[in-house]
C-alpha cells in the first residue's frame, strides 16, 4: 500500500501537496472500508470533503464528516473496530482516539510511521492523523442521493444532495464559532454553480444550533448572504485556505466585491 501512495507523488513535487494527496488516499480508502461494511446504510457523507471526492472541487479537504440518518444498528465502536482491522489488512497500522460526545461522534485515527515509509518525514515515531466526525442528531430537511466513486477504487457513497450541502455549508460560513477559509472556497463553488439551497435543512439548522426561528427562503436569501458577507475578513480567509489549494490563483477569487457581484446575479 506504501508503493500505491507513492505512485501518486511527481519529482519535484513540493512536501504540502504530498501530504495533501497522502491525506485524500487515507480519506478514499476509508470512505472504501465503511462503504464495503455496509456503513452507508446509517451515514451520509456530507461537508468539504464530500465536495472534493463526489464533484471534485480544486482544493483538498481534511476531515471526513457525516451525518447519522438512521441509528438501527449504528454502533460507533464498531465502526472503529472495522476501519482499525482493515487497515491493519492493508499495511497500514493506527490507533484510534475515541470521543463520543451528546450529539457528534469523533474519532482521529493517528498513523504512526507512515510518513517515515513514504519518505516524508525522518522521523519514525512521526503521526500523520485523518479525523472522521459523525454528527449523530442532524437538523431535520436532508435530501440524500447516491454517487459511484471512481477513485483509487470504485463504490457507491450515500451522501447529501447538493442543495442539502449547500445549506450545510451556509450553515457553517456564517454561524461556525470561527472563520474556516475552506467554507468560503466551497461558498465561491455553489455560487458559481448556481445551487439553490435546501431551506427547510438551512433554517432547521439555524434553530438547532441559535436557538431562534429564522425564514430563509427565495426572496430574502440573496439579503442574507449579502449582510454576513460583510462581516468577513477576507485576507484571513485567503492565508487559511492557502495551503489547500490546487492553483494558487485561485486565491483572486476571495475578492468581497466579486462575491457580492456574484451573489447579486445570481439572486
Amino acid at each position: 500500500m506504501i508503493d500505491v501512495i507513492k505512485q501518486q507523488f511527481e519529482d519535484g513535487m513540493p512536501m504540502g501537496k504530498k501530504l495533501n494527496l497522502t491525506r485524500e488516499f487515507l480519506q478514499i480508502l476509508s470512505l472504501k472500508i465503511l462503504y464495503e461494511k455496509g456503513l452507508f446504510r446509517n451515514l451520509a457523507f456530507v461537508g468539504g470533503t464530500a465536495l472534493r471526492i463526489l464533484y471534485d472541487i480544486k482544493r483538498f479537504s481534511e476531515d471526513l464528516d457525516f451525518s447519522l440518518i438512521d441509528a438501527k444498528k449504528y454502533n460507533f465502536e464498531s465502526l472503529q473496530s472495522d476501519l482499525s482491522k482493515v487497515f491493519h489488512l492493508y499495511g497500514l497500522p493506527l490507533e484510534i482516539k475515541a470521543q463520543s460526545a451528546r450529539n457528534v461522534h469523533s474519532m482521529m485515527m493517528k498513523f504512526t510511521g507512515l510518513l517515515k515509509s513514504l519518505g516524508l518525514s525522518e522521523l519514525h515515531g512521526q503521526k500523520f492523523s485523518i479525523k472522521l466526525e459523525i454528527d449523530t442528531n442532524p437538523p431535520e430537511g436532508w435530501e440524500v442521493t447516491n454517487t459511484i466513486v471512481h477513485k483509487n477504487y470504485m463504490f457507491n457513497i450515500l451522501h447529501y444532495d447538493l442543495p442539502s450541502l449547500f445549506a450545510g455549508k451556509l450553515h457553517a460560513c456564517f454561524y461556525r464559532k470561527y472563520t474556516k477559509g475552506r467554507d468560503y472556497y466551497d461558498l465561491v463553488w455553489y455560487l458559481a454553480k448556481k445551487v439553490k439551497p435546501n431551506f427547510t435543512l438551512l433554517n432547521n439548522a439555524i434553530k438547532q444550533t441559535q436557538g431562534r426561528e429564522s425564514e430563509i427562503n427565495e426572496e430574502n436569501i440573496k439579503d442574507f448572504i449579502l449582510s454576513h458577507i460583510q462581516q468577513v475578513d477576507f485576507e484571513f480567509v485567503k492565508k487559511d485556505v492557502e495551503r489547500f489549494l490546487e492553483d494558487k490563483k485561485e486565491l483572486n477569487l476571495f475578492d468581497p466585491r466579486l462575491i457580492r457581484e456574484t451573489v447579486n446575479q445570481l439572486y
